[in-house]
């Protein structure tokens, strides 16, 4: 998955997120740090997809995408489709 792909994965995260009303605002901080993170890793990255995130990103949007499933599933299967593509980078 490109970097763009991401990129395009975590601004329909920030959608999602702007829309529902029901986020309690401990996960919606959590969350948004993590995209923050991830974010500011592909910017340092550049054209270089060695450049990783914090290593505790994945397994925070793990435990984000199974607290978000039953009432956000929209949020939780695009954590989930994040997860796999920084998994298949190697991070």
């Amino acid at each position: 998955m490109s970097q763009e792909s991401l990129r395009e994965m975590l601004a329909r995260i920030h959608e999602r997120l702007a829309q529902a009303d029901s986020v309690d605002a401990e996960s919606r901080d959590l969350l948004a740090t993590v995209m923050r993170d991830i974010e500011r890793t592909l910017g340092r990255a550049g054209v270089n997809a060695a450049a990783t995130p914090p290593a505790a990103a994945v397994p925070r949007l793990e435990a984000l995408a199974v607290q978000f499933e039953a009432d956000h599933p929209g949020i939780a299967q695009l954590l989930r489709q994040i997860i796999d593509a920084l998994q298949k980078a190697g991070i």
